[in-house]
């Protein structure tokens, strides 16, 4: 018996972390989160933070177990891990034409004002809510990519919007278009098999967020960066709303509560790591990184948009769609 428990807190602590625990005699709720980033990432620490803030506002009645790296399940099958209990949160990228709305707007290019960011996430959360509970989610956390989802290829590329062919690691419906839309071959790719993909050479350029992307070690394989700044990005951390509405209605406000203070705590932090990697991987030797003069950058903004505002339309329902539409423009930076 002693050794069986031992193999099981051992295998408790390979796969996930669990942050903040009821004392004896207390009722206990745990939720399982899973995430793409691994723990090297600065949003890990972001989620422990959501974790804190759950145990204390619920008195440590709710848990939150961390689980990291996908364990739990893959990147392209949250809804359904989510909808079926494998995990109880987990991010819910808008890549699933059962969220259509949601599928041509969380990822989108904006020029957004970045210091204005979780105002506007949580603005947009409130206008999908809707959406993500026909199909049983709640949205909890966001975790913001906005100011670093950017571009990177093998050798030095003068203008992203003449690809060439290149093939492009890409992570959605919209990037896709832009991608094809500027002559290259979209790909999606996870983002645990970037590495092995760029290193093979499946992929010619890849566009993914910089704290991923330097935590995966990727700057070994694809080291010339293009910082464009093109996106507005959203990842939203949903629960499962059968088990989100069980709770008491304490329990929802202190995880809805615990989201926007992780969103908000992170934000600084998140903004200073980016910015560190790249810097250390440019000062290591060949790489590289380039930023967009504001000029190029909103040519090719308004470029990539073109006919993105019919599918909104469409997916959204023309009323939405001009809602979505004035809170972008409201916070356009």
């Amino acid at each position: 018996m002693a050794t069986s428990q031992a193999r099981f807190a051992a295998v408790t602590l390979a796969l996930g972390v669990v942050v903040g625990a009821a004392g004896p005699g207390e009722a206990q709720t745990t939720l399982r989160f899973n995430t793409y980033v691994n723990e090297v990432d600065v949003r890990y620490k972001g989620f422990e933070y959501f974790a804190d803030q759950v145990r204390e506002r619920t008195n440590g009645e709710v848990v939150v177990e961390l689980f990291g790296s996908s364990t739990l399940h893959p990147f392209n099958k949250a809804i359904d891990s989510v909808l079926g209990g494998v995990s109880d949160i987990s991010a819910i990228t808008g890549s699933d034409d059962r969220l259509p709305c949601s599928y041509v707007t969380q990822f989108l290019p904006m020029p957004i004002d970045w210091e204005r960011h979780v105002e506007l996430d949580q603005k947009y959360n409130a206008l999908l809510a809707d959406e993500f509970a026909t199909i049983g989610l709640v949205p909890v956390l966001s975790s913001n990519f906005s100011y670093d989802q950017e571009w990177w290829f093998q050798e030095p590329v003068d203008r992203i919007d003449q690809l060439n062919g290149m093939l492009v690691r890409s992570v959605g419906p919209v990037v896709t278009h832009i991608i094809e839309k500027w002559g290259g071959k979209a790909v999606f790719v996870a983002p645990g098999e970037v590495f092995q993909s760029a290193e093979r050479g499946v992929v010619d350029g890849i566009n993914m967020g910089v704290a991923t992307y330097s935590s995966w070690k990727l700057w070994d394989v694809m080291p010339h960066m293009i910082n464009a700044n093109l996106f507005y990005g959203n990842v939203m951390y949903s629960m499962n709303k059968d088990k989100f509405d069980a709770l008491p209605p304490e329990h929802q406000e202190a995880i809805l509560a615990a989201g926007l203070d992780a969103a908000e705590w992170i934000k600084p932090q998140y903004e200073s790591w980016i910015n560190e990697q790249v810097g250390l991987a440019v000062m290591k030797g060949g790489g590289s990184a380039r930023a967009l003069d504001p000029d190029e950058r909103l040519r090719l903004i308004e470029a990539a948009a073109e006919g993105w505002n019919d599918q909104m339309d469409e997916a959204c329902g023309p009323e939405l769609a001009a809602e979505l539409r004035d809170l972008f423009a409201e916070y356009a930076g």
